[in-house]
């Protein structure tokens, strides 16, 4: 902006300039015409012989006099004509925050403030779709959590109504409604948890507390943590990941990077599959890809995996998956590193590439977890 502020400045002086030079050089050629033409002419006493006389008795007070006129004139104008691009480019700030779609129009020397103003326009039409959006998704997430919250309730309390009314029910029926209640009521622990997960992810920034470890280590430390999820949904695990990896990062906030990469891969994917985890260390980056066998995801839909609050019709049909907030969360911890994240699907299979800077690769013993 203060380059074009500069800009404009030089625009209208130089066309002041070039007026007052314009105007100087057009008064000067009257009064040389005017002079001689007095002179070759034999006048009688009238108004103008008396104003020729005077301008040539006087001539440089004259010139003055007129050259001083002229310039008030051409200040005045330009005086003008700069508020007028004020008022314009005001107007046009006003335009900003309207509903209509019509671009705004300046005159040719605010052609870039303009273009400034029209991309500052689209880009707070697209900050307010976006945000209605994201409140949209996160309505709909609160009905779709307060409807999952209800089912399992219903059944905890069903159950238990059971357990308490019939008396004279068989151990192994007992066992089945406690088992029963149990698993509902670790459910709802997980759904309170998605709550609490919106509180925290809209009420705290995300910062980092970095340190220098091991990331082949801590890669094998949660590949080993998740085998009971894996295979509570019989799910195996691959691990292939290149020896000593070292990263500068915040350790904790990372860790949840994985660990909701791997939480996405149990609940999406095929029953008796496999999912991979591998990385590498190549250029001064880190490379870990999460791969599973899941079903396959549109391409217009994998971009919006990473958006605050959204889940796939799949996982609002089966109650699977938490609050959308996973994949959210990891792409703003990535991004913080300087990292990136992306995601790619075909033939079912699903993958999840991170990649990170500040790694180094250095050969040191294996981990008692691989």
């Amino acid at each position: 902006m203060g380059r074009f502020k500069r800009k404009l400045s030089f625009h209208i002086l130089t066309r002041f300039v070039f007026w007052l030079v314009v105007f100087t050089a057009a008064l000067g050629m009257c009064f040389v015409f005017a002079i001689r033409f007095g002179r070759g002419h034999i006048w009688q006493p009238s108004v103008l012989y008396g104003l020729l006389h005077f301008m040539y008795t006087y001539t440089g007070e004259f010139f003055v006099i007129c050259w001083t006129i002229g310039f008030i004139l051409i200040f005045i104008r330009f005086w003008v004509k700069t508020l007028g691009y004020l008022e314009k480019v005001i107007r046009a700030a006003e335009a900003l925050y309207r509903s209509e779609n019509e671009l705004i129009i300046l005159p040719d020397a605010l052609k870039e403030v303009e273009n400034q103003m029209n991309q500052i326009k689209l880009n707070i039409k697209e900050s307010e779709r976006a945000a209605k959006e994201a409140e949209q998704r996160k309505n709909d997430l609160l009905v779709y959590l307060a409807h999952d919250l209800k089912t399992p309730l219903t059944s905890v309390i069903g159950h238990l109504n059971l357990l308490k009314d019939e008396k004279g029910i068989s151990e192994s029926t007992r066992e089945k409604y406690i088992s029963v209640s149990l698993e509902k009521a670790w459910r709802l622990e997980e759904l309170i948890d998605e709550f609490f997960e919106v509180t925290r992810h809209n009420l705290h920034e995300l910062s980092l507390d970095k340190a220098r470890i091991n990331l082949t280590l801590m890669l094998q430390q949660i590949a080993h943590e998740f085998k009971p999820v894996f295979a509570e949904k019989g799910l195996t695990c691959e691990l292939s990941v290149e020896q000593g990896i070292m990263l500068e990062c915040d350790a904790n906030k990372m860790m949840r990077v994985f660990d909701n990469l791997l939480k996405n891969a149990a609940s999406y994917s095929f029953k008796g599959t496999v999912v991979s985890i591998s990385g590498a260390c190549s250029d001064g980056k880190a490379v870990i890809k999460f791969r599973n066998e899941g079903g396959t995801i549109p391409p217009e839909k994998l971009d919006r995996l990473f958006e605050q609050f959204y889940r796939s019709e799949a996982a609002r049909a089966t109650g699977t998956g938490g609050a959308g907030l996973g994949l959210a969360i990891a792409r703003d911890i990535v991004h913080l590193h300087g990292g990136t994240i992306t995601a790619s699907s075909e033939n079912d299979v699903i993958e999840f590439e991170v990649n990170l800077p500040g790694a180094t690769c250095s050969k040191i013993a294996q981990s008692p977890f691989a």
